[in-house]
């Protein structure tokens, strides 16, 4: 790939005429004049609302904090049909004994009125997966035999479109049950646990014995997949908005790698539904998926780990978290707790690397736990040496920062260095035997924070020295950003474009979670979830000063037309009625309650 800078220009989208994109010259260098308050996105003066105060905006004080306690209402139907005979062809093998209803007439009868359109999951595929439950039900049904219709040619068009890494019931319930088989692990964790204890007693030899070991143990380690991330444009894994519909939707724009949301290991273990919902993928993500796990203690990441690898049959690897700054994860022992404690660690990562079989490791990790003391720099000197993980991806935050002030850099850079002259010295250290084995000759370093326009990203590789930059908040504002990377300028996407973009996700969401009540409403709160963030994005026409920083807050401002003004509405009851227009009206018990306690009243604009 090719990492020379080049000119920035604008590509703008008029809404008016979408097919002539006038390109404009960027008017400004990659640093923004020092005149510019820092923390504040200079919007042009014609687009700038007038200031109001508080009293004049709600008459109430601004709600602060967030609201930890959400619980959403699951919509279902009035008269519950029995699944088994929602296709109108199988019967149900309970016969009488079943509970559920099984009269279509009735069903359909009681049924709300249909949603008008074309159901967009037959529309895609050429058959709707909900049956008579969708809520588009007249497109894809003939009333007069009561029977589904299907489009064979769509179907064609669609086959070997798919979701993947599903588990068997069979194997959920023997996972419930403890009674699956992990023979990798069983030999392995208790070396792990030898090297512990020889470590606790400060045994000088315990490195040596635990190689013999190894070798009495007769563990044979795969060969692991082709693995290589440099250049690579890549999607961070993303608590809640991260979900399957929304990674594809970053891959149409582009995005080369994408991760499931942070899944924890025991739960994983203990064969629960919600936990094996995050690693499914979809064949648009096929060599390029991974599978983020969070684990407390090496055990239960080895065990995780080994399942995973046997029961998902499409994973290019399986990436460690250490850097979640949740206190729930932390006072466990798990995410970013793990950087206190680097022998744990490597124990951990040993572990998985010994049973995950042609899989890859990887890990994620912050600079440190504490403001001003960073360790990363020590730990992924460590880890490069070791030879356990193909890819180290640094958040340049500790973890008491959260995510408050700016990344810092430079701190990514030294350690990028830290990890090539570790590799290095392993390289020199080490026979020739042990080099040819190594399919890698170091892991990848990767850096991540702050990540929101293409210059962000090229600055990381060429400026920064990193092998590739993980985007998260930035994708979650503006999609498209791997597209800019892509093309190295700024897309001034219109109103309408991104409209379209959010149809595009709620579409591909209905095909996840179904086109009947209940998926319409998983669809629609997680399309609130995602406007959350999208409501962020400053639109590069009204900005007078480039390039915009991830941290700039606008100040009150209109779009150029009134739907550009309703998606920069940061008023949960907008982002509801922007879903209406993508997925029809509300169901009466549909309530979303945002994260963000500020965003639960009107909006003044």
């Amino acid at each position: 790939m090719d990492f020379k800078r080049e000119a920035s220009p604008i590509e703008h989208s008029n809404d008016t005429d979408l097919s002539k994109r006038a390109r404009l010259a960027s008017p400004g260098p990659d640093i923004q004049p020092a005149n510019v308050e820092r923390g504040v996105a200079k919007i042009k003066p014609e687009y700038v609302l007038p200031k109001q105060g508080r009293e004049e905006q709600n008459d109430r004080p601004r709600q602060r904090g967030q609201n930890k306690a959400r619980k959403f209402t699951k919509v279902h139907d009035t008269v519950k049909l029995c699944d088994a005979v929602k296709d109108t062809v199988s019967s149900c093998p309970l016969g009488d004994k079943c509970r559920f209803e099984h009269d279509l007439n009735i069903y359909i009868a009681a049924k709300p009125e249909d949603l008008p359109g074309d159901c967009p999951v037959y529309a895609a595929l050429g058959r709707c997966p909900a049956g008579i439950k969708c809520r588009w039900l007249h497109s894809h049904f003939d009333k007069s035999t009561m029977k589904l219709t299907t489009d064979e040619t769509k179907i064609k068009a669609s086959e070997g479109a798919q979701e993947l890494n599903k588990i068997s019931r069979d194997v959920q319930f023997q996972l419930q049950k403890k009674k699956v088989a992990t023979p990798k692990s069983d030999i392995v964790i208790p070396i792990l646990d030898f090297e512990r204890d020889s470590n606790d007693a400060g045994s000088k030899d315990y490195k040596q014995n635990t190689r013999a070991e190894y070798t009495e143990s007769r563990i044979d380690i795969s060969e692991k997949k082709p693995f290589d991330l440099r250049g690579k444009k890549i999607l961070s894994p993303l608590t809640t908005v991260g979900n399957l519909p929304f990674r594809r939707l970053c891959r149409t724009f582009g995005a080369d790698v994408t991760y499931s949301e942070m899944a924890l290991a025991l739960p994983i273990l203990q064969g629960h539904k919600g936990e094996w919902a995050l690693p499914r993928t979809h064949t648009d993500e096929v060599g390029g998926f991974g599978v983020q796990i969070a684990a407390s203690k090496p055990w239960q990441a080895t065990k995780a780990t080994e399942i995973l690898a046997e029961q998902c049959e499409e994973l290019s690897e399986i990436n460690l978290n250490c850097g979640c700054p949740i206190d729930l994860i932390y006072r466990s022992g798990a995410g970013s707790a793990l950087l206190d404690s680097h022998a744990k660690l490597e124990r951990m990562l040993r572990g998985m690397n010994a049973v995950s079989g042609a899989v890859p490791i990887t890990v994620k990790i912050r600079m440190g736990t504490k403001d001003n003391h960073p360790t990363a720099l020590k730990l992924v000197s460590r880890l490069s040496a070791a030879g356990d993980v193909a890819a180290i991806t640094l958040h340049g935050r500790s973890r008491a920062q959260r995510y408050s002030r700016l990344a810092d850099w430079d701190y990514i850079s030294q350690t990028a260095k830290i990890a090539r002259s570790a590799a290095i010295n392993v390289q020199e250290s080490t026979s020739a035997a042990d080099n040819r084995s190594r399919a890698q000759e170091r892991p990848w370093f990767i850096g991540n924070g702050d990540c929101y326009t293409w210059q962000d990203w090229w600055d990381g590789i060429d400026k920064y020295g990193c092998d590739s930059v993980m985007v998260a908040r930035g994708a979650l504002i503006k999609p498209w950003i791997f597209e800019e990377i892509d093309q190295r300028r700024y897309i001034d996407k219109s109103a309408t474009e991104r409209l379209d973009m959010i149809k595009k996700f709620a579409n591909l969401g209905l095909e996840h979670w179904g086109s009947d009540e209940y998926g319409i409403n998983n669809t629609r709160r997680f399309l609130c979830e995602y406007l959350s963030f999208s409501c962020r994005y400053v639109p590069i026409g009204i900005l007078e000063v480039l390039p915009p920083r991830i941290q700039d807050r606008p100040p009150r401002w209109r779009g150029r037309s009134e739907l550009e003004t309703l998606l920069g509405s940061s008023d949960s009851r907008d982002w509801v009625k922007i879903s209406e227009m993508v997925l029809g009206p509300v169901h009466d018990s549909f309530d979303f309650i945002p994260k963000h306690k500020s965003n639960a009243y009107e909006s003044d604009v």
